[in-house]
């Protein structure tokens, strides 16, 4: 019986190919191609979010206290958070203000200076913030005003740059007060921290915000880096200065 040919070998007189075409071929190793590229992307973006959030922990080490043993300072700055649509501050926000009214209350700080945001008319998170610490005794002329702290960047640039802030407490969740104590240290505030645990019991919520950190300490990084303006600057406000006479 003949030996069969190589060619016949690789195509039988059925027509099936016994080895892959060079399309295949050439599909496979594009897909390998990818497969590798987005593996080499994945590690590089978890590199850089671990390397953004060391450098957070690391400028902020050493600045962060508990409301009893943080150094005094003429005011505190208490970061937005969401505002529920009845107009009252959420339960993360709350619990922010209630440290600074402690913080007030126990003479730690003189004024508060309440940065969120307040890009339409009817949402107002700094104005919900005012209400929510005068309805508990903290007066009206010891509480300032930041429209435009559209995130933390914009609050610290806009503490220093418009309102002169110089030293201040800030305050807002555990989870994010490295990256907001970081940023306005960046910016030149003698900026220590105190930060709420309260609000842990909200566990998707506050994984979500732990989370969340991850990448935002990125961002921190590339706006520290560009040193971009807020969306917002505007002239110079004097309302910080005041509140801390007043008090």
């Amino acid at each position: 019986m003949p030996k069969r040919s190589l060619f016949r070998s690789w195509f039988p007189s059925d027509g099936e190919r016994r080895l892959p075409s060079l399309r295949a071929l050439l599909q496979g190793r594009r897909l390998r191609r990818l497969l590798a590229a987005g593996a080499l992307s994945a590690i590089l973006a978890v590199a850089v979010a671990i390397g953004c959030t060391t450098w957070v922990r690391s400028a902020a080490d050493g600045h962060i206290y508990d409301a009893a043993s943080v150094p005094a300072a003429p005011v505190a700055l208490v970061l937005g958070a969401q505002v529920d649509p009845n107009g009252q501050p959420s339960a993360f926000l709350a619990a922010r203000l209630e440290i600074a009214r402690q913080l007030l209350e126990a003479g730690k700080i003189k004024a508060i200076l309440v940065s969120g945001d307040h890009g339409e008319w009817a949402y107002d998170e700094p104005g919900a913030m005012q209400a929510w610490l005068v309805a508990r005794g903290v007066p009206a002329d010891r509480v300032v005003l930041d429209h435009a702290g559209f995130d933390t960047y914009d609050s610290c640039v806009r503490a220093r740059k418009i309102f002169g802030v110089q030293q201040a407490i800030v305050v807002t969740q555990n989870f994010h007060l490295p990256r907001a104590v970081a940023l306005c240290r960046e910016q030149g505030i003698d900026a220590t921290g105190v930060g709420d645990d309260t609000a842990r019991a909200y566990k998707d919520l506050w994984l979500r915000g732990e989370v969340r950190e991850y990448g935002a300490a990125v961002k921190a990084a590339a706006d520290v880096l560009t040193a971009r303006d807020p969306i917002f600057l505007g002239p110079h406000e004097t309302g910080v200065e005041t509140a801390v006479r007043n008090g």
